[in-house]
This record gives C-alpha cells, structure tokens and sequence, in this order.
C-alpha cells in the first residue's frame, strides 16, 4: 500500500501529465515508491512559469524547488511537503543537485526570448529531459550515462515537438529554426539517437529499466515529424490512444523500452 504523500503524486500525475502516470502505473509497485514523487516534482517544476503572468512570482515559485532539493542536497530538516516529503527519501545528494539544474532550465519557460542557438536548445532538452530521466533511473539501479543521455534527449524531443501548437499559442518560440526540413533535420536526429540508446540498452540494468519505460511513444513520434514535418504545427503526432496503449503494455511486459 502507498503512504497518502505517494497517492498525492500519484494523483497529481494522473490529473497533470497522465503518460507518465501510466508509465510509473506499468512498472512494479516499488518501482513506483521511486518514481511517484520524482514525477511529480518534475510536473510542479514544469507547471510552475504557466501558473502565473508575472515573471517574479513564476521565479519565486522556481526558488521553492530550489530550496527545497537544497534541504535534501545538505541533509537538512526538509519541509513538510506532499511530494518534497516522499522525493527526500529517494534522491542522494547528486541527484538532488542535478535536478536543480532542471530547475535553472525552466527559468527559459518563464520568458519569451528565443533560444539563443541551436546548442541552447539542446541544453534546455538536456537539462530537463534527461536529466529527470536519469535521476529516475539511477534511483532504481545502475545506468549508463550515455545510454541515458541518448534516450533522454528522444524523449525530450519528442515531448517538445508534441507541445509545440501551445508553446506558439502561448506567445513563445519553440524553435531555432522551425522550417520544414529543420524539423526534419532535428526529429531525424532524435531518431538516431533512440536507436543509437536502444542498441546499448544493456547499460541499463534490469532494476532500473522501468525508468525507461516514458520513452514508449518517444520513437513514433519522432518517425512521424522526420516523415512528415507539417504535422508538428498541425498538432498530428500522437499516436491513436489504443496504438499508444498496447506498446507501452508490450514495453513494460518484454523490458525493451
């Protein structure tokens, strides 16, 4: 049975980002202790530069997840809190600072500069992608890091280019370079880099697999933008929700994420 702080993670994945509800609901119930709260501080993160028009308060919010990994990074008292309480007890003080760098990377969400380049578009990927799916794997066993670099950065793509139709409603500029064959170029290289992690999935043991288990929908996404890049405006990169449901069943069931 789960603690009522991990059913409020749980709760808030499933109202707020429901793949990953579904990712952490396939993986066995321990595995769920871990990813549960890391999920869910992932979702107040990412939520919190949208919840507000004023850039100071959107920072303010950032800093109390800050402060907050801070109490776990120093093994200081950690405040009483429904995801801070349960993700104390499953991060080590690494892991606890590299989430902060996630963090430092949202600040990009509170603000509509563009990225600066194309190197500060794959950093913000990087630093908010894989870096949670790295604190996710290695709190349930040894990974790879660069298979876990690979991977993360996929899913991260495949994420942003999924999202893209509400980043420009929003007012922000999601892309470098949005034409039709930079789109192409960009989700061609996602690709690449799924197959390149999968051909070295056994870097990532069989404990922390289920960390994985997010990326189900990451390369047919990233296919169908490389195939057809006028369909990431359109908002047509999801796959059909029985399609969507039925490989992540069969992910979680053979392991091969």
């Amino acid at each position: 049975m789960l603690s009522d702080d991990l059913n409020a993670c749980a709760d808030l994945l499933r109202r707020g980002d429901p793949d990953r509800f579904l990712a952490a609901m396939a993986a066995p119930v321990a595995a769920r202790r871990v990813l549960f709260p890391i999920y869910a501080f992932n979702l107040e993160v990412a939520r919190a530069p949208w919840v507000t028009q004023e850039p100071m308060i959107a920072e303010m919010r950032l800093q109390w997840w800050r402060d907050a990994l801070g109490e776990i990074r120093e093994g200081a008292v950690v405040r009483r809190h429904e995801v801070v309480t349960p993700l104390a007890s499953v991060l080590d003080p690494a892991s606890a600072a590299r989430l902060d760098d996630l963090i430092e990377a949202r600040r990009w969400d509170i603000y509509r500069e563009p990225f600066a380049d194309p190197a500060a578009f794959e950093r913000y990927i990087s630093d908010t992608s894989t870096s949670l799916l790295a604190v996710s794997a290695k709190a349930l066993g040894p990974a790879d890091e660069a298979v876990l670099a690979d991977a993360g950065y996929a899913l991260g793509l495949a994420n942003w280019l999924r999202a893209i139709p509400a980043l420009e409603a929003a007012g922000r500029i999601p892309l470098v370079d949005g034409r039709p064959e930079a789109l192409r170029d960009l989700a061609a290289d996602g690709c690449a880099r799924l197959r390149r992690a999968r051909a070295t999935r056994s870097g990532v043991s069989r404990s922390a697999r289920v960390a994985m288990l997010p990326l189900w929908q990451a390369g047919p996404v990233l296919a169908r933008a490389a195939r057809d890049p006028q369909a990431v405006a359109a908002g047509r990169l999801d796959i059909s929700p029985a399609r969507s449901r039925l490989t992540l069943m069969m992910r979680a069931t053979t392991g091969r994420w």
